[in-house]
């Protein structure tokens, strides 16, 4: 299977069906407070990178950067298509991310994910990345249901 990873300027009706599926995954893995996923509209704030994953002709995964503070980022909207989990779509997005903020000079990235059993695997795969887990960063506080992971100094080239 080949794939293409490409920076998204704009919404489309298929980008927000993939969207609205990854909050729809989300529901009941903790209280809606302790959700943080970015509706839609919200990765088109300015500063905000959202990267989608295509693989014939639909999107299959996708993952955004949003600022902290002055070379401080954070992973947002990281989501696989559930059929297509497994075929290292989000270790090649992640991948693509970490280079995308270590070209551009950022020195942290950071993220917040869920303490529930749905999130282990996207824990590992940010554990495998070299993410350990941190205190709450950002405007995040802290939260039983939440596990705050951070990745410094962000890795010079991953793919490659």
């Amino acid at each position: 299977m080949s794939f293409v990873i490409e920076r998204v300027l704009r919404s489309t009706p298929a980008l927000s069906a993939f969207i609205a599926a990854h909050h729809a995954d989300m529901q009941g893995t903790a209280p809606p407070e302790s959700q943080h996923a970015l509706a839609v509209e919200r990765l088109f704030t300015p500063g905000i990178r959202l990267f989608a994953t295509t693989a014939e002709g639909r999107i299959v995964a996708t993952g955004a950067l949003a600022p902290v503070e002055d070379g401080h980022e954070e992973l947002k909207s990281m989501r696989t298509d559930p059929s297509m989990r497994g075929r290292g779509l989000g270790r090649a997005m992640l991948a693509f991310l970490i280079d995308d903020a270590a070209e551009r000079g950022i020195r942290r990235l950071s993220l917040e994910t869920g303490r529930h059993d749905f999130f282990a695997p996207a824990r590992a795969m940010y554990a495998k990345a070299g993410f350990v887990e941190c205190a709450a960063f950002g405007r995040y506080q802290p939260d039983e249901n939440s596990a705050f992971m951070t990745l410094v100094p962000v890795p010079a080239i991953m793919v490659g």
